[in-house]
């Protein structure tokens, strides 16, 4: 029995406590904020029945580690999947293109066009590995072999609109995971993924686990014992193993002890901020159903995404009000991290109404807004010999974040992956350290 202290109360983390504490351990979770879930937390009004999440979420019907966590703690019959319709645009129109059909269908590719996105989807989703692309970039891989006008069409505004300045520097093993992992059923939790985290909390704190919140970690100091000091703003502590899960930045913030080498590895990772603001209407957005706008900001558009949530899951859930959610992908220097809400709320408006031209700002009932500076991992080219190592040179800190999911793109699945990955080493250090 060791007594393990997990900064970062995301799912990555609560995942890692749920093994930890059921391998015998004595597990204490410190998170700053004032909520569980990370990336994933939600938020709910008095009228609504189901929470919303800060940052749009959904699960895909590959995300084979956290629907098996979930039937471990008995909240798989939770989960709910339906299949909503991605668009888009395409001369000053949204269309489908999310499917073979859809494809085939689209009217911005030629019969050759069409013909090349079957054979070279195919490729990537079922004949390839990732390791054989992460020596190139996606910006010249999926223009040289999608060719121009699907490169121009589809790829290009999505990889500009999540990089940013990074654009044709992200490596295409990064790209080919989007296409291997990801379904057209998406998935959700009854009552939204905020009741999932409160649902998973009471498994933990019945099994053990403390809680912490609203406790920022100051600073990790390595002892003489071999065990480590954990600094609080108001109390210090001392933990046989502490497992960091917060971001690579932060970690050399608060753990000077590290050596050059390590240090140099995480202040070299890259990563991109993400900013959320959600409205809530009277109407429906989009008539047609949609549910996830691509928006090419090449065409004027001042975010990346607009998710209407409430053609994903119904809006009688949300109190008959119809949500939408104004995603982007920034780094965090953009004047968009600086903008009042009431600023961006002008900046974005207009937006709407090329989606619905009947759109009336009268149609708002309330809006929020959203913003973290670590959101996106950024892979550069040969990025898998760059990734920090779960086990850092200190002996007993160790590390797992959505730096070292690579080549698979950030989200909770692959945090429960590697968290739980992470445990066994843990255990396995434990047992040599004995």
């Amino acid at each position: 029995m060791r007594n393990i202290a997990i900064v970062g109360g995301g799912v990555g983390g609560m995942a890692a406590a749920y093994d930890l504490v059921r391998a015998g351990n004595q597990v204490t979770i410190f998170d700053a904020s004032s909520h569980l879930g990370g990336l994933a937390a939600g938020f709910k009004n008095p009228n609504w029945q189901w929470s919303l999440e800060e940052f749009y979420h959904h699960w895909f019907q590959t995300d084979h580690a956290i629907l098996n966590l979930m039937a471990e703690i008995g909240l798989r019959e939770n989960v709910r999947f339906f299949t909503p319709k991605t668009v888009v645009f395409h001369k000053e129109k949204f269309y489908p293109l999310d499917s073979p059909l859809s494809a085939i269908l689209f009217p911005g590719f030629s019969l050759l066009d069409k013909a090349r996105f079957g054979f070279v989807t195919l490729f990537l989703k079922y004949l390839s590995s990732w390791q054989s692309f992460e020596k190139f970039t996606a910006y010249e891989w999926l223009q040289k072999y999608y060719g121009n006008n699907i490169f121009q069409t589809q790829y290009k505004p999505l990889l500009h609109g999540k990089f940013g300045q990074y654009y044709q520097q992200v490596n295409m093993a990064w790209f080919w995971a989007r296409f291997k992992a990801r379904t057209t059923n998406l998935g959700t939790y009854v009552g939204g993924f905020q009741a999932f985290i409160d649902d998973f909390a009471k498994v933990l704190v019945t099994a053990g686990v403390h809680i912490n919140l609203n406790t920022p970690v100051v600073s990790i100091q390595p002892l003489a014992n071999g065990k480590l000091s954990l600094e609080t703003s108001g109390s210090l502590y001392e933990f046989g193993q502490v497992l960091v899960t917060t971001s690579p930045q932060l970690l050399a913030k608060m753990t000077p002890a590290l050596n050059q080498g390590y240090l140099d590895t995480l202040l070299a990772m890259k990563s991109i901020g993400a900013i959320a603001l959600i409205f809530s209407l009277k109407n429906q957005l989009s008539t047609q159903g949609y549910y996830w706008f691509n928006l090419p900001k090449s065409k004027g558009f001042p975010f990346l995404a607009l998710v209407e949530h409430t053609n994903f899951v119904s809006s009688e859930y949300f109190g008959g009000e119809h949500i939408i959610y104004c995603g982007d992908y920034l780094d965090s220097q953009h004047e968009h991290f600086n903008l009042s809400q009431e600023q961006l709320i002008e900046k974005f408006l207009p937006s709407l109404e090329r989606i619905n031209p009947l759109f009336k700002r009268d149609w708002v009932n309330e809006s929020w807004l959203f913003r973290v500076p670590y959101a996106q991992p950024v892979p550069f080219i040969n990025h898998s010999t760059k990734i920090p190592p779960i086990q850092t040179p200190i002996a007993n800190l160790f590390f797992a974040s959505m730096s070292q999911v690579y080549p698979w793109d950030r989200g909770t699945n692959y945090a429960v992956e590697l968290s739980r990955r992470t445990v066994k080493l843990m255990m396995s250090s434990s047992i040599k350290n004995k």
